[in-house]
């Protein structure tokens, strides 16, 4: 046994171990808080509900297991799990949670006799009560100050003071309580364990009121839920038709007075008059006639999708007889009937525009082409004495010539 070869720390082409995959869970801190995975080889029995021991960057801390699937963006490295919680620990940690609200009022004591413009949301130990942290929030856009408090509140507890602002959101989300909407618990405090970036964007394209006492929470934000049905209403204005536009429908065609977005389907006026009537269709059941229209127009011209202006060098329009796209009224022939009498009725409208002849009392009305207002940016304005003098004057003045230094 005493002639195998010596070791030389390298493994032999082949033959290296292969490192098992590591097994994530993730750690909650917090009731509603956010979920952060950790490394749990060697804790094999580990379910949804237990207590751990973990490293975290503020120090060692106390989680609940939230959840064993692996997060969806594995990055890495992930610490691992000290151990599991004991009963020990259990009791400090609801010994030192019982203390907090004592540390939150005479943090607050402290804060008004400092005259600092903070509130005080709440006080949080370590499981271990090695760190007390204190969390405030503040109307003020500048930092403020905690240096004192923190002072103050080292004399009186015998822990690492820390400070930490937090956001309204954040202290909304603390507090609890009934919602802007009235619902008995806030959607923060219930089920969000981050908060979405909101901006007045997404109110708008959901049709809602501006008012911003129907649009903002009990933080004094955006209400969080205006991000919940965003990408519903994006994804169906992709596919139905605009306000206003004229579409066909199983009972002819008609003009869009409104869109709904949930149901994927349009409210449409058919007819004029007394006898109009406002019917909803879905979306597979419209015909867009004005798209059809532009269609058919440009297949009439002839022109190339990519260059419009007739200057063609990709040979798309430059085809043979035989290639050419049929006329219109043959590709006509495979267009709905709604389609086909809408495309109908514009053209006989446009030719019957073009052959009216325009009355002598008509052009009377025209204002000659000098009183006319100008609508172009760049249309020069007529020239006056008054701005020939002007000009005159602008072309006397010479820019002063300052010597430089040593001449």
């Amino acid at each position: 046994m005493f002639d195998l070869p010596e070791w030389t720390g390298v493994y032999p082409e082949g033959t290296k171990p292969v490192e098992p995959p590591q097994r994530l869970v993730g750690v909650r801190f917090q009731k509603v808080g956010k979920v952060y995975h950790y490394n749990a080889q060697g804790f094999e029995d580990l379910k949804v509900g237990d207590w751990v021991i973990v490293d975290t960057s503020r120090g060692r801390q106390m989680g609940q297991v939230a959840t064993l699937k692996p997060p969806k963006d594995k990055g890495g490295p992930y610490k691992r799990i000290e151990r599991r919680a004991t009963g020990r620990d259990m009791a400090m940690r609801h010994y030192y949670e019982s203390r907090e609200l004592e540390a939150m009022i005479a943090c607050r004591a402290e804060s008004a006799a400092l005259n600092l413009p903070i509130k005080i949301v709440r006080a949080e130990y370590s499981f271990d009560g090695q760190t007390l942290t204190f969390l405030y929030s503040s109307d003020q856009e500048e930092r403020v100050e905690v240096g004192a408090l923190r002072e103050a509140m080292s004399r009186l507890y015998r822990a690492h003071i820390e400070t930490r602002q937090i956001s309204p959101r954040e202290v909304a989300k603390i507090l609890g309580g009934m919602g802007a909407c009235g619902i008995e618990e806030r959607c923060c405090s219930r089920f969000l364990t981050e908060f979405s970036p909101i901006s007045i964007k997404h109110a708008k394209e959901q049709n809602l009121s501006l008012n911003p006492h129907d649009i903002t929470g009990m933080c004094g934000r955006l209400r969080c839920c205006l991000v919940y049905e965003y990408e519903q209403y994006v994804e169906a204005r992709r596919h139905l038709p605009k306000l206003k536009s004229i579409i066909g429908t199983p009972l002819g065609p008609g003009k869009v007075v409104e869109i709904l977005h949930l149901r994927d389907s349009v409210r449409v006026k058919i007819g004029e008059g007394p006898e109009a009537r406002e019917v909803e269709f879905h979306r597979e059941q419209l015909v867009p006639l004005e798209e059809w229209q532009r269609l058919q127009e440009k297949a009439a011209s002839g022109t190339c999708d990519r260059h419009p202006n007739g200057e063609c060098d990709c040979g798309r329009a430059k085809q043979t007889e035989g290639d050419q796209a049929p006329p219109p009224a043959t590709k006509g022939a495979s267009l709905p009937p709604a389609a086909k009498a809408y495309i109908e009725a514009n053209e006989a409208r446009r030719k019957a525009e073009r052959a009216q002849p325009v009355s002598g009392a008509k052009k009377a009305e025209r204002k000659p082409r000098s009183e006319r207002r100008p609508t172009d940016v760049g249309r020069q304005q007529p020239r006056t004495a008054d701005s020939n003098d002007a000009d005159q004057t602008r072309s006397k003045r010479r820019p002063l010539l300052r010597r430089k230094p040593g001449k």
